[in-house]
């Protein structure tokens, strides 16, 4: 029996905003957060906590399943 493979293919999350035609200043603003924040989500220096997910899904409009962070 062969595995099914349930991976979605994933991009970065500035990627997602740069989809959303997001700023890094603009999307701070819809989550609520500094534009460091957002720099540091998007190197990889920090990640957003439990919370903040739900926001960054709006913000961007796009799926969590499809962000990579």
């Amino acid at each position: 029996m062969s595995e099914r493979n349930t991976s979605f293919p994933q991009i970065s999350l500035a990627a997602a905003r740069v989809n959303a035609k997001l700023t890094q200043k603009e999307f701070a603003e819809k989550c609520g957060v500094s534009e460091s924040t957002v720099i540091a989500w998007e190197t990889g220096r920090r990640f957003p906590n439990v919370n903040m997910l739900g926001k960054i899904e709006s913000a961007v409009g796009m799926s969590l399943n499809y962000i990579r962070f």
